[in-house]
């Protein structure tokens, strides 16, 4: 067809086409589309119009390739992929590498198998890494299902598997743990690549081991000294803009003002929940922050498409508008403010203004994949008293401190009252629980947590609880706390918040307690009325829920959560709630 031997099915003429191979802008050139693969691009397609082609006029607008998200999980948008994808479409992404680590920690290989049977049915391109770590931390935590080097080694099989998802036991490749070197070879010995997650400032002995183990990339960055640390050891730094991460613009200066080649790094989402997507968009807004920040828009493009894909040996397959790739792409009218007007994809329109024109097929979900929520027992609130130590009077406890827009945590202590042998929060310190699920052990772990401002009576449960996904309940007042807690076990999972002995909030997400299959908009809908419940319990903090989900990620410093206590993570142990004389 580029020949003009056979005609093309669709040709694109007068636009301005973006090539993120030579970062330049070509005004006038064409493009040229066959069996939704892109053909012919280049000054003139007048040969490769013939009867039956359809010749769409951009009028002027730039055609940029269709945005590819490095690093995400689908779970964390409340959505099923198909329900994920019908939502990201409108906004340009057309590619999206996804590690469905959440659902593993729950259902194991098969829910693994099922997110990514769901997502080879989409009109977009999903790419399912393999996860490698559940338990994120073995020892630390207790899982659902474990993830073995055997799983790993078949799923590599697989033909929408791309590698290894984000390996996040950092410790134990530095250290040469078997286990992990074994997943991680078997991803090798498959051609693919190796996802990591290096959530640490050490950036001495311990990351270059880690960088040694074969992890490729990381998206844990979090200031410029960490991207470039990570692109001088030849990894890939994925600089992420999440509902609630904000690690671009501390990041991004390594190119703007040390003037590091760009090549090496990715802009990803990790992760937006569904009133993000929804009201704000999914890597379109990401590209948009990193122009905000200072990004030439070309730069901040090829981070948002041929960067990922070569990344993940996929350059001549997707990321660009050039002969052979497929044909996905953005019509917009401005590279800055990116308004996405036409989305194509495999070289049919999805998306129009905003609006998607394509069906996103379904998986038949199994019903026992909708009834994962096993509490045990009906909780009570004795469930949830702390005791404190005979005869004390008051108490040091560690706090878990939330850091606003920030994954990490602080390792905080607060000198708590003592009421009838029963420890209280005060000053700001509430209460947050971890309620086994999985194996209806009726297992309940106490500890606090500062840093959301609740204020009165409430109460906050969710089985969104990475990595884990146990329960995590965080309240001011404990008949609530239980009440909250079983409320979901009713509902099989999702989020719920009590205020005053009553519900004012409940987002059902019935599919391992993470996702619902209802629409984007529908989810979004409840979720709002979740942040709305939040602050009307007085928490002001940005994507608040997105910090309470976070609480028993076991991998991320300072001071988390999980079934076996409170786990220091700047030492990879457990310790003690409270603090001795």
């Amino acid at each position: 067809m580029a020949a003009g031997r056979s005609p093309a099915d669709r040709v694109i003429r007068g636009g301005r086409l973006v090539n993120v191979h030579s970062r330049e802008v070509l005004d006038g050139w064409d493009v040229a589309v066959k069996v939704g693969r892109f053909a012919y691009v280049g000054p003139d397609a007048s040969h490769c119009i013939g009867e039956g082609t359809e010749v769409l006029d951009a009028g002027g607008r730039y055609l940029i390739p269709g945005l590819v998200d490095g690093h995400m999980h689908i779970e964390s948008g409340m959505l099923t992929p198909a329900e994920f994808a019908a939502a990201v479409m409108p906004h340009g992404t057309t590619t999206m590498f996804t590690d469905p680590h959440e659902i593993a920690n729950v259902l194991g290989l098969r829910g693994v198998r099922l997110m990514h049977d769901e997502a080879l049915l989409q009109p977009v391109n999903i790419f399912t890494q393999m996860p490698s770590c559940a338990p994120s931390a073995p020892g630390l935590e207790t899982t659902g299902w474990e993830i073995t080097p055997e799983d790993v080694a078949e799923a590599m099989t697989w033909p929408g598997i791309i590698g290894l998802g984000e390996m996040m036991n950092f410790p134990g490749v530095a250290a040469g743990d078997a286990k992990m070197l074994a997943e991680i070879a078997a991803t090798q010995r498959a051609g693919k690549t190796v996802g990591g997650h290096y959530a640490s400032p050490d950036l001495g002995p311990a990351f270059h081991a880690y960088v040694a183990g074969g992890a490729a990339d990381d998206h844990e960055g979090t200031c410029e000294a960490d991207a470039i640390a990570r692109v001088r050891q030849g990894m890939r730094a994925m600089l992420r803009l999440g509902s609630a991460w904000y690690d671009v613009e501390s990041q991004i200066t390594a190119i703007t003002e040390k003037g590091l080649d760009p090549r090496n790094m990715v802009l990803c989402t990790d992760d937006c929940h569904s009133g993000t997507l929804v009201r704000d968009g999914h890597m379109n807004r990401v590209v948009r922050h990193a122009i905000d920040c200072g990004c030439d828009p070309l730069i901040a493009l090829q981070m948002a498409t041929v960067n990922t894909a070569t990344h993940f040996g996929l350059e001549r397959e997707l990321g660009s508008i050039a002969p052979g790739r497929r044909a996905d792409m953005i019509l917009t009218s401005d590279l800055r403010s990116l308004p996405v007007e036409l989305v194509i994809a495999r070289g049919i329109d999805v998306a129009r203004d905003g609006v998607g024109l394509v069906p996103c097929p379904h998986l038949d979900w199994p019903e026992d994949v909708r009834a994962t929520v096993h509490l045990g027992k009906v909780l009570e609130a004795p469930d949830f008293e702390i005791r404190a130590p005979e005869g004390a009077n008051t108490v040091t406890a560690r706090v878990i401190g939330v850091v606003e827009n920030q994954a990490p945590t602080k390792a905080l202590t607060a000198d708590l009252p003592v009421t009838d042998g029963i420890v209280e929060g005060t000053g700001g310190v509430a209460q947050i629980a971890l309620v086994e699920r999985h194996r209806g052990t009726g297992g309940v772990v106490n500890g606090f947590v500062s840093g959301f401002g609740y204020e009165g009576r409430m109460a906050m449960a969710s089985t969104v609880a990475h990595d884990s996904h146990h329960m995590i309940v965080v309240g001011t007042d404990r008949e609530m706390m239980a009440a909250a807690a079983n409320r979901l076990g009713e509902v099989g999972g999702g989020v719920t918040i009590w205020k005053d002995g009553a519900e004012i909030a409940l987002v059902e997400l019935p599919i391992a307690g993470l996702m619902s299959d209802s629409p984007a908009a529908e989810v979004a809908a409840k979720a709002d009325a979740m942040m709305a419940a939040m602050r009307a319990c007085g928490c002001t903090l940005n994507n608040a829920y997105m910090q309470h989900s976070l609480l028993a990620l076991v991998v991320i410093p300072e001071l988390r959560i999980s079934d076996l206590g409170l786990v220091d993570v700047t030492r990879f142990a457990l310790t003690d709630l409270f603090e001795t004389p």
